[in-house]
């Protein structure tokens, strides 16, 4: 009865002994190939969004941005009407009224 008990230990420690090494080998295979693989990992998980960046992208930005420029110009003269703009302000605004 004891050398039963004693013989099961030992195959649950070698059992788990090999079960141990068999996780650490993987560990180590999915490490190297994590190190041979890693830009295409890396662009898969967080994309560079320059090399995404399309003309259509770049053109809606440059609207978004003219329009909100020419939105606080407006806004300024609802305020205080059009003879608080600035020369400066008053020639942004006919350039931006032209594009």
């Amino acid at each position: 009865m004891c050398f039963q008990k004693i013989h099961c230990t030992l195959y649950i420690l070698l059992y788990t002994e090999k079960s141990m090494n068999t996780i650490l080998i993987l560990l180590a295979i999915l490490v190297i190939f994590a190190y041979f693989f890693r830009r295409e990992i890396k662009e898969k998980v967080a994309p560079n969004k320059e090399k995404n960046y399309k003309i259509d992208d770049k053109f809606n930005a440059d609207k978004v941005s003219r329009q909100k420029e020419i939105d606080q110009l407006l806004s300024k003269i609802g305020k205080n009407g059009l003879d608080d703009l600035s020369e400066k302000d008053r020639k942004r605004l006919d350039e931006l009224s032209k594009m």
